[in-house]
């Protein structure tokens, strides 16, 4: 696994690695967590085919074969996979406009396959791209993770804290618009995204998170339900009436 900073795609170019076949994932772009995933027979090639096209992103990474035994069969299932995975985790805001093409593959090439993207799935998480890792995980353990309520304003929102950030759960309901004197365009703008993206629904007159949506911090994630200036350490309880700050802040001082 490459990362290809843009600035760096010529570098990446003159590498024996840009003549592979090659998985990669383009990220940033019009937005940081903006993700297009694609499979190619000469990854330098296509790469750069991005780089002058209207497909903007900031950095690249490229899943290639140390042995050079990858085949386009491989690829493709393996752009299906990530495709498939990335969806299901919902960090990323997803471009590609398809799901790929599954191919027939026999059972021992599927059997490489999922072990590359295994592979792989680990490696970018250690880049500090964890495109697979799903925000709430499904073990037994995750799912005893505290949760936090926000209820102010006529809001009804369930989040949980993670390493990662505060993510609020699907379902969860904030405001239409907001209710504020002082509108800030920032804010605005998130919403607005936020809705682009398909995270929010607007019904009526109240806005659902119809997915689980990740924000780097509690008041990132405040900010979004009532589309204002919020303390979200202080305005996420937990079911016993403790602030974020009470429960995680006050603990770790102690």
């Amino acid at each position: 696994v490459i990362q290809v900073p843009r600035s760096l795609l010529k570098t990446f170019s003159s590498m024996s690695e840009a003549k592979q076949v090659g998985l990669y994932f383009l990220i940033g772009g019009n937005n940081e967590d903006d993700l297009y995933i694609g499979q190619t027979g000469e990854i330098g090639k296509r790469l750069n085919q991005h780089a002058n096209g209207e497909k903007q992103w900031d950095t690249a990474i490229v899943v290639v074969s140390m042995t050079q035994n990858l085949t386009q069969t491989h690829e493709l299932f393996l752009e299906s996979i990530a495709i498939k995975h990335s969806l299901e985790a919902g960090r990323y805001n997803l471009l590609n406009g398809n799901n790929g093409s599954m191919p027939y593959a026999p059972l021992p090439l599927e059997a490489d396959c999922l072990e590359i993207h295994n592979l792989s799935s680990t490696l970018l998480s250690t880049l500090g791209f964890p495109i697979f890792k799903k925000l709430v995980s499904d073990s037994n353990e995750e799912n005893e993770q505290e949760l936090f309520y926000f209820t102010r304003s006529g809001t009804d929102a369930t989040a949980i804290y993670t390493t990662d950030g505060m993510v609020i759960l699907k379902g969860s309901k904030a405001l239409a618009k907001p209710t504020v004197k002082r509108i800030r365009e920032s804010d605005l703008a998130l919403r607005e995204k936020l809705i682009a993206q398909g995270n929010i629904k607007i019904e009526g007159d109240i806005a659902v998170f119809v997915k689980d949506t990740l924000f780097k911090s509690p008041s990132g994630a405040s900010n979004a339900i009532v589309v204002a200036a919020s303390n979200g350490w202080v305005d996420f309880k937990n079911a016993q009436g403790k602030t974020l700050s009470e429960v995680y802040r006050y603990k770790q001082n102690k």
